[in-house]
């Protein structure tokens, strides 16, 4: 077994936050690797994250960056978005390179750091839906090239896990994977290149089983985001999910018993309260004057679910509802402040 694999190994797969844990989701505004890491490490202590910039362009988009992990798979830029090709381009160098930089940074500003630290991904899903094959299709419609996607997915982010690792030798890696069209393709509902059909939905087993192959190849914690409605809660606890991440806004009432059965079997909910861009045009942070506030409709929920008050602030982290990058630099920083904030009341006043 290799010295990676061995790192890998080692590691915990199960998660419990510190009471009152916020953190981010993943995306910051702006392109500097630098000033990102220093706001995912210092604003969000308790779960600080390696951040994205997507502002930087191809290749450091959350399909590109995910792309550049892959083993033996490759993929370019066409005009109708990502496209597997046969060797590695420019593209795959470019996305390989944000992310050494984005490594830099954050090993520079994790100096002696020691505790849980969380690295995000697409998820094999959302890829298949995302990267189109040679024709033109996307990977979804291809069964065997939805498996050797999964393959390589689990293989290099095996490898990206033990990279962090190295890098921080305290960390307590936490695996997020993005899948904000698993819904979709559990439906149907992911468009073909025409636009006049729909890819057809991908048989629940096989989704179920695909998602766990790369849990279970990392090795570490996972969570799974996604900011879409109906997020399937009891179809990622059954693939091995730790956590799943959401925006709380978008929960009705026919997801209360879901949620309810997940925080009941140990799975943490990581609640998007914070919206991802300032209400108002000038980009402000009025909107984030009330901590307590943001959370209520937490503890709302927690209260008419019937769950144990005091384990509240350890079931719940507070995060924004999705990605930051397209607010100002200064509501990206108050956003995940607020939302530390957020969290500590839920320590201060569980009910």
């Amino acid at each position: 077994m290799s010295s990676e694999a061995n790192d890998v190994s080692t590691q915990k797969t199960t998660y419990r936050p510190a009471a009152g844990t916020a953190t981010g989701v993943g995306s910051l505004p702006g392109e500097d690797a630098r000033e990102a890491a220093r706001v995912a490490v210092g604003e969000v202590p308790a779960l600080p994250f390696l951040p994205e910039l997507p502002a930087r362009g191809p290749g450091a988009d959350m399909i590109g960056r995910t792309l550049g992990m892959l083993v033996e798979l490759y993929a370019r830029v066409e005009p109708s978005g990502w496209r597997f090709g046969d060797r590695p381009g420019r593209d795959t160098r470019r996305a390989r390179s944000y992310l050494g930089e984005d490594l830099d940074a954050l090993e520079e500003f994790t100096q002696g750091y020691a505790g849980p630290l969380k690295i995000q991904a697409v998820g094999p899903w959302t890829l298949a839906a995302g990267v189109e094959l040679r024709g033109g299709e996307a990977a979804l419609g291809d069964p065997g090239a939805c498996r050797d996607l999964t393959a390589s997915l689990a293989e290099g982010l095996r490898a990206h896990v033990a990279e962090v690792r190295r890098r921080v030798p305290g960390a307590e890696v936490l695996l997020q994977l993005d899948e904000p069209s698993l819904t979709a393709v559990l439906r149907g509902n992911v468009r073909t290149a025409s636009g006049y059909r729909t890819h057809r939905a991908v048989d629940r087993q096989v989704a179920e089983g695909a998602l766990r192959q790369v849990i279970e190849a990392v090795g570490v914690p996972v969570t799974v985001h996604s900011c879409a409605p109906d997020v399937p809660f009891a179809f990622l606890r059954r693939a091995g999910a730790t956590g799943i991440s959401f925006d709380f806004s978008l929960l009705t009432e026919r997801d209360w018993d879901a949620v309810g059965e997940s925080v009941e079997a140990g799975t943490v909910l990581f609640a998007g309260v914070v919206p991802g861009t300032a209400p108002d045009a000038a980009g402000g942070t009025a909107a984030l004057s009330d901590p307590a506030g943001s959370v209520s409709g937490v503890r709302s929920l927690w209260r008419g679910l019937g769950l144990s008050p005091g384990a509240l602030s350890q079931s719940v982290v507070v995060a924004p509802a999705c990605g930051l990058a397209g607010a100002t630099p200064g509501y990206a920083r108050a956003a995940l402040a607020h939302c530390v904030k957020a969290a500590r009341t839920l320590v201060d006043d569980p009910e």
